[in-house]
């Protein structure tokens, strides 16, 4: 809908008061509590957290993803992705493979039980999102989009970009 003033809407965005930005931040927030509220309460039920959850959705994304860059991606110590590892290896979800070229390197694959439990965790994400979307419409989608890529920070955003064009 054309705006009567002639001006596009997003000269008022340049703008932002205080109060609006406290306003995004805090909806950030609870939009995180909710996004993340189905798969806690099906990771709770397993004994694992988010550093899980975030493993698995990052090697379901990237198959034979090497730990480095799975430490490069999650932006956690080694010692923590080695405890999440370790107990989604014995759990039969992750496989660890010698790498071909670098003996030293471990490529990380989701086992079937793994794709399972990524798929269960992911379809209850897309329901959220696909239901917010829905309520938004295309241009929220979109803008909604380019504002969470331009909070990156230019690493990330590397590996985001990297990832957005995989489809799997």
């Amino acid at each position: 809908m054309a705006d009567p003033t002639g001006h596009n809407g997003g000269e008022s965005l340049l703008f932002l008061t205080d109060e609006q930005l406290r306003k995004g931040i805090e909806a950030m927030f609870f939009a995180y509590r909710g996004f993340t509220a189905d798969p806690d309460r099906i990771l709770s039920e397993k004994s694992y957290g988010r550093a899980h959850h975030r493993a698995v959705h990052f090697i379901h994304r990237a198959p034979g993803t090497t730990v480095n860059n799975l430490l490069a991606i999650l932006g956690v110590t080694k010692q923590s992705l080695n405890r999440v590892l370790r107990s989604l290896i014995e759990d039969g979800l992750v496989e660890s493979r010698v790498g071909k070229k670098d003996k030293r390197e471990r490529h990380l694959y989701l086992t079937e039980t793994g794709e399972a439990l990524e798929r269960e965790l992911s379809a209850a994400q897309r329901t959220r999102m696909r239901a917010a979307y829905r309520a938004a419409g295309p241009d929220a989608v979109q803008g909604f989009r380019q504002v969470l890529e331009a909070m990156m920070d230019s690493d990330m955003r590397k590996h985001y970009l990297a990832m957005k064009d995989k489809t799997v």
